[in-house]
């Protein structure tokens, strides 16, 4: 199937992915009268005694707002908030279809960060929580950064965060595999994504990590960004220099959110013995996953659905976000992103593991209540939602 001449074709005939439907019917009077005034203002005037019966009366703690300024919008840049709301819509029929949350996708037209901080955080009486989504770096940090200081709902950068919990997982389940530990793994891409996985596999303690952007393997010399700066102290412990090439000699874990074709079968070869490779650069991986193969890769993962070992961020967000709501969280941290890692990683049993089967599929069911249970839990457990939770 060409999936984009599909998609072009569904797109103009649906006019939008997403309608709104009433939860009550409007057949009389009484029911007109029950929805709407007068009926409506008795819970109005308890939520003005209570400002919490708000999740009591109204529909805000089963929804998320969807937020992009349209300057990261998949893998084709800075195109706008207009081009970017298919997408945004897209990931609230995600949001529907996968954890029966209720998502409004909501496309901003500035990129200035303050702008952002002050539009967003004044939309909280509405919303349960915010997923912020292709926001540019270094952009995207500084606003989640603000956005979290200023409001008590949970705020969460799916590029950065979704992204990094689902490469951990299927990184813990391919070195339980292979029975690697404390491997030399080498990201490729220093932004958004890549900083954020950098800096949860530093929390889970998982091995070396080496950064690498387009300059070359970062260190303290460079013009780093603020997030690039906050890790550069704790990654290559071993002070590696160079380009790509360097960085990957005798390396065990290649993780590539980049660009595609920029690593080459020499580069494989000269890793250590049974390497893993996670080419995520989409639509075109930084190698192909035969080439990976062939040039002597032992487990390789992508973006794409089409292969095996599919690393994608719809296993992680749906059922974060379901247990965050339910336990009324103010945040989602890192004991609640972990919590998520091992949900996900231990839904694949130690014996059903093997090279092709690192990670479940985004459309296996065990996975919203499994996070959503363990999200749940380590909300509760870390103190940022309360102990009867919803």
């Amino acid at each position: 199937m060409d999936y984009g001449k599909e998609a072009l074709k569904k797109h103009k005939q649906w006019r939008g992915k997403l309608d709104v439907q009433a939860k009550m019917p409007i057949q009389n009077h009484d029911d007109l009268s029950i929805a709407y005034t007068p009926g409506v203002a008795a819970p109005c005037l308890e939520i003005q005694k209570d400002p919490e019966s708000v999740y009591t009366y109204t529909g805000k703690g089963n929804t998320v707002a969807v937020i992009s300024d349209g300057s990261a919008v998949l893998g084709l840049g800075n195109i706008g908030p207009e081009a970017g709301i298919p997408v945004m819509e897209g990931k609230c029929v995600l949001f529907k279809a996968l954890a029966d949350i209720d998502a409004i996708p909501l496309c901003l037209n500035t990129q200035d960060v303050d702008e952002l901080v002050q539009i967003i955080s004044a939309l909280q009486p509405s919303f349960g929580g915010i997923n912020l989504e292709d926001i540019a770096a270094p952009r995207c940090f500084d606003v989640e950064a603000k956005l979290k200081e200023k409001m008590n709902i949970p705020v969460f950068h799916d590029d950065q965060h979704g992204t990094a919990i689902v490469v951990s997982s299927a990184l813990i389940n391919a070195l339980r595999l292979l029975k690697k530990e404390d491997p030399t793994i080498v990201i490729n891409g220093a932004g958004s994504a890549g900083i954020a996985i950098a800096s949860l596999l530093l929390e889970l303690q998982l091995g070396d990590v080496i950064l690498v952007d387009r300059e070359g393997i970062l260190n303290v010399e460079m013009d780093l960004t603020s997030g690039q700066r906050r890790l550069i102290d704790r990654v290559n412990r071993y002070k590696k220099t160079g380009t790509l090439a360097d960085a990957l000699t005798e390396a065990d874990v290649f993780i590539g959110v980049s660009a595609g074709h920029i690593v080459t079968k020499e580069m494989i070869r000269s890793m250590k013995k049974d390497p893993i490779v996670f080419a995520m650069a989409n639509p075109i991986p930084e190698i192909e996953r035969a080439d990976a193969l062939e040039a002597g890769a032992k487990i390789v993962g992508t973006g794409r659905s089409d292969y095996p070992n599919q690393i994608n961020n719809v296993l992680a967000f749906p059922g974060i976000f379901k247990g965050a709501l339910q336990a009324r969280a103010k945040e989602i941290n890192e004991a609640m992103k972990i919590a998520a890692v091992y949900a996900i990683a231990d839904l694949i049993k130690p014996e059903e593991l093997h090279e092709e089967y690192v990670i479940v599929s985004a459309l296996d069911r065990r996975v919203v209540p499994a996070v959503s249970k363990a999200v749940f839990k380590a909300a509760q457990e870390s103190g940022v939602a309360p102990q009867e939770g919803r």
